[in-house]
């Protein structure tokens, strides 16, 4: 599973063969969620909410990249690396 981006102690990856609706894994310490990026709720797993509201801020910076990321998975293709948030 590559990780596409990491800030603040928190990976965020993404699997090619993933089969539910457009999304990205998050892992921070040893929390582990699956993040929904239509809509940014988390579809499996937790956060601590520091960590969950830095994630959305992200999602939201980089919804198009993640999107792109999300159809190249299904396609096999290479994923992009999306900037950290800073």
């Amino acid at each position: 599973m590559p990780t596409i981006s990491r800030f603040y102690g928190i990976l965020i990856r993404m699997f090619y063969d993933d089969k539910h609706s457009p999304h990205f894994h998050v892992v921070y310490s040893e929390h582990n969620a699956l993040v929904s990026i239509d809509d940014g709720s988390i579809l499996a797993g937790d956060l601590p909410n520091r960590a969950y509201q830095l994630v959305l801020e992200w999602l939201a910076l980089h919804r198009a990249e993640l999107q792109a990321n999300w159809q190249n998975a299904r396609r096999k293709k290479t994923l992009t690396e999306i900037a950290p948030l800073k």
